[in-house]
This record gives structure tokens, sequence and C-alpha cells, in this order.
């Protein structure tokens, strides 16, 4: 499999983008050589979860069973990973996993000094999740109403343009939150302390496992953003989806880029039974992957509309919510 330059993603969703370099292919080249996957963000969370689960796969299924390592780069949302990986030696030794980077370009936010059509995506561990909207007990929002109509609750986040710092701001702005404060600077097991220690109210997940393991009956939930559409899950029943909260075409169009956004990557690996496995025994759940091909798809489809960006970008940058 030949590939050029590359980068990528991991969600919370999601997930995780994969990317390469070229030279992809023989035996004789990766025998004896280190794989780095560039980790587009923090250590901890499901991103690193999604991308440890692969490791030792891709080294079974690359010929000449390279060793694989790990690098994290934090920083902007994916985007400073992205700008390494698209500037890389083209050399096949750098694998790019993180894809909050995926809107950059498109949106225009600074810092985004790289291509997502010219990438070369070589899968991802799964279709995506629903996101869910949830608070903490024992701030007393035990309705989606009483959410909606308090001023100033405090919605955590990663860091501006992140996807759960965009899916709290949809979720702000669909369901017309009253002032709602949003706190970044987290990572995910940081998210949860604040959330216990008083500090957040709120917060949205793509790993809904994760949250009913680690947060269990201390959190409640209000909402969800079906991902693909209309795909839900069954401990959150009757739950509103966020596109019933769309007042025109729109905002629905606006709803539908955030869920291509959130697709993933990888291939064989993700046949593999022991791959299934690790990734249940990391995630809490079984992987659902997308081919290379699949994803560059869904890259190629994300909504170019220039009202449908100019409003996804206001939901996904800093400052006040638009008016509806």
């Amino acid at each position: 499999m030949s590939v050029a330059n590359s980068s990528i993603r991991s969600t919370a969703l999601a997930a995780a983008f994969l990317l390469a370099a070229e030279g992809f292919a023989q035996t004789p080249y990766y025998a004896g050589k280190t794989i780095t996957i560039v980790r587009g963000g923090g250590a901890g969370g499901s991103g690193e979860f999604q991308s440890r689960a692969l490791v030792p796969f891709l080294k079974k299924y690359i010929p000449g069973n390279p060793t694989i390592t790990m690098e994290f780069m934090d920083g902007a949302a994916g985007r400073k990973g992205a700008n390494y990986m698209y500037t890389a030696k083209p050399d096949g030794l750098k694998i790019g996993s993180a894809g909050a980077m995926i809107p950059g370009p498109i949106l225009g936010l600074p810092g985004s000094n790289y291509d997502i059509d010219k990438f070369i995506y070589i899968g991802s561990t799964e279709t995506g999740n629903p996101y869910g909207f949830f608070t903490r007990k024992a701030a007393g929002l035990d309705s989606l109403d009483k959410v909606r109509r308090t001023p100033g609750v405090r919605i955590g986040a990663h860091s501006v343009g992140h996807s759960v710092y965009v899916t709290a701001r949809m979720f702000a702005y669909y369901l017309d939150f009253k002032e709602p404060k949003f706190v970044v600077g987290f990572n995910d097991p940081e998210m949860d302390v604040a959330l216990n220690n008083g500090e957040l109210d709120a917060r949205t997940s793509g790993n809904i496992d994760g949250v009913f393991r680690d947060l269990g009956d201390q959190v409640q939930f209000h909402a969800t953003l079906s991902n693909p559409k209309g795909r839900t899950d069954v401990r959150l029943p009757g739950l509103p989806d966020i596109d019933s909260f769309a007042k025109n075409d729109k905002e629905r169009k606006v709803v539908d880029l955030l869920r291509k956004i959130l697709r993933d990557a990888m291939a064989k690996t993700f046949k593999d039974p022991a791959f299934q496995q690790e990734f249940k025994k990391l995630m809490g759940r079984e992987p659902s992957p997308l081919t290379g091909e699949e994803v560059e798809k869904a890259v190629r489809e994300l909504p170019r509309d220039a009202e449908v960006i100019a409003l996804y970008k206001k939901l996904a940058d800093s400052g006040a919510l638009p008016p509806r």
C-alpha cells in the first residue's frame, strides 16, 4: 500500500483518523525500523486508547514488523500535530492520529497550515458514536428545561476547535442556553475531576461508555447528537437529538457537517478478532471501522457552502454564540 505526505484524527467520540507518509509498502523497507504515531493531543482519554489498541496490530500487519511508538503533540485542537505531519519527511515512518484538526482549514482557524484534501487517510476505528450532553446531578439541573432556563451554566471542553468544545457550543446554541460559560484547558480525566469538584456543571462526550464507567449515576444526560444520523444508544432512551432543535435547513446542514467531521480511520486490523477484543478492553465497546477509502470520501463530501461554514465557524470559535 503506497502513501504520500499525511496526517490524522481520533475522537471521542473519537475516533482516530490515521494518515501516513510515502513508501508504505515493502517488507525490507520496514524491517528493523520504527514507525511513530503522532497523537495530535495529550495523554489520556479515548483518543490515546484507540491509538494504543491499534499498535500491536499495525506491527503485525505491516510487512517487516517494525517497532511502533507514540509521540504526543498537544496544541490547537490537533492542528499543531497536523502541521507537523503535513511537512514531515515523506519516509513512511510517521502516522498521524488526530481528528479534531479536520475543521481547521475549512473554517480558516488560526494555525491550520495544511490541506485536508492532500492527506492520505488509511482508516478509522469507528464510524462514529452519539455525542451526549450531560450535567452533574449535584448541580440540580435535573431537566433539560431547567438547563435551558439557568444562566451561566459552566460547560467544560479541551480547547477551542476541539470536537468536545464544538459539540458543547452546538448544544448551547441549538437548545438556546442562557449565557453559557465555556471553560477550556482540560483533558478527559481532568474534566471528570472538575465535574466531581463542582468546578464545572456540564460537558459533552462521544465516549458514552466511558461516562457511564467513570461517572455513573453522578451525571444526567439531556440530549444527544447522533453520529451517524439515527445512531442511538440504548442507555439513553427518549432523549431528543440536536436535529429536532434546528430551525432551518442551514442549521440542519451545520449538524451534518459536524457528523462528517467526526468520522475516523484503518483496514485489515479491524477484521482481526484480537484487535476487536483489545479495543473493547480499552474502550468498553466494539469498534465500528471505516476503510481509508471511506474516510477520504467523507472528507471530500464535507459541505463547503459559505453560509453553512460561516455559522459552523462561529460555533467552533470563541466568543459569544451567534443570535438565531
